[in-house]
């Protein structure tokens, strides 16, 4: 697409942090993609006796190939699954869940603990427009590593080799090579 052309279908216009609205006109579109995933996380968390099927289950949901290094405990969940993006030796532990409606990337060799809570849309405030979807990115940059129960909020970069400490709330951007902790998170410690 070139840059003077506007993103024209519903996904397109959601990576691009369009809001979505109820009565877009592809709102179907969107749904029958949330059903989807919703059935084939089900599917997943409920058959999968290897760290090799879960990827492979996942590499559907997602719509390309988890590489042979990530590892991901089930149960896992998403809504969307078609905004991930997992980089090389990245493990994700038991329990976490990617809203990734607005994007999730994730660098290489990045640790995931348990329970983690990547969520990469909101709402607005007013409460006329409260159905709306605000999608914004969340990026996990390489070597980085997320404590157990960790929520990271919508449009936060963890810089690279940086630490959330377990139990954190994450609203804002975390500088590379620090240690974060808290709610909201705070930088408590320079690697």
């Amino acid at each position: 697409m070139s840059p003077d052309q506007s993103p024209t279908t519903i996904f397109q216009r959601l990576q691009a942090g369009e809001f979505l609205r109820k009565d877009d006109p592809e709102y179907d579109r969107f749904g029958e993609v949330v059903a989807r995933t919703i059935r084939l996380c089900v599917e997943m968390n409920a058959t999968a006796t290897s760290v090799d099927q879960v990827r492979s289950q996942l590499s559907a949901i997602i719509g390309m190939e988890i590489a042979p290094t990530t590892v991901v405990f089930p149960p896992f969940h998403t809504n969307f699954g078609r905004h991930i993006r997992l980089g090389k030796n990245v493990f994700i532990n038991h329990a976490c869940s990617f809203l990734d409606i607005g994007g999730i990337t994730i660098d290489d060799d990045v640790q995931i603990g348990p329970r983690v809570n990547l969520t990469s849309e909101n709402h607005p405030l007013d409460p006329a427009d409260r159905q709306t979807l605000i999608p914004r990115p969340i990026v996990i940059k390489r070597n980085a590593w997320i404590g157990a129960g960790a929520t990271i909020l919508p449009g936060v970069t963890i810089g690279e080799n940086a630490v959330v400490a377990a139990g954190a709330v994450v609203s804002r951007d975390v500088p590379p090579n620090t240690v974060v902790a808290g709610i909201p998170a705070k930088v408590v410690k320079s690697l």
